[in-house]
């Protein structure tokens, strides 16, 4: 009777060894799809709301980056951004826009020309934010609200405190220029 005891023991500690190490394996598998998923979704996350290098934040004060923003008898000053779109978008100035309302938070036109994109997704858009949509829609932001969508920046309206009224009408003429 040992005999057998003494086998069955044997078998029973060789199948708890099977289904132990059967065991850990799944665990190691689990875990390691685990730190997977969140690595990715870390990277997800900050790629998603972080600016590329070239459009960090515009330039501070420099004449070169300085540009004008007329609505109706309002002159606003704004920087522009450091990047290839905001470069060709000053190219084009002096520029005139009819802009239209959209989502009464922002208004839009489209260029004369596509201009370079470089998109990232700013999370949150300020008023007075200066971005493009796509290749070719200049969008001028007059409330700040959270996205998801993507935008290349253009630049940023200085002390836009009073933007909002200035953009009241559904449609309104904006002249953009240097001087």
């Amino acid at each position: 009777m040992n005999k057998i005891f003494h086998i069955n023991t044997d078998n029973v500690n060789t199948l708890l060894l099977i289904a132990g190490h059967q065991k850990a394996q799944v665990l190691k598998q689990t875990f390691l799809s685990l730190l997977l998923l969140l690595t990715l979704a870390n990277s997800y996350a900050a790629q998603s709301t972080t600016e590329p290098a070239s459009t960090q934040q515009a330039s501070i004060n420099s004449e070169e980056s300085r540009m004008w923003i007329t609505i109706g008898e309002r002159r606003f000053a704004a920087t522009l951004a450091d990047t290839d779109a905001a470069r060709e978008f000053a190219a084009m100035l002096p520029l005139t826009l009819d802009m239209n309302d959209l989502n009464s938070n922002e208004k839009e036109a489209d260029l004369p020309k596509a201009l370079t994109t470089d998109t990232y997704r700013p999370a949150t858009i300020k008023n007075g934010d200066l971005m493009l949509w796509g290749s070719r829609t200049m969008v001028m932001f007059y409330k700040t609200f959270n996205t998801s969508y993507s935008y290349t920046r253009i630049g940023h309206i200085e002390e836009a405190a009073d933007l909002p009224q200035k953009l009241i009408r559904r449609r309104v003429q904006v002249t953009f220029s240097r001087d």
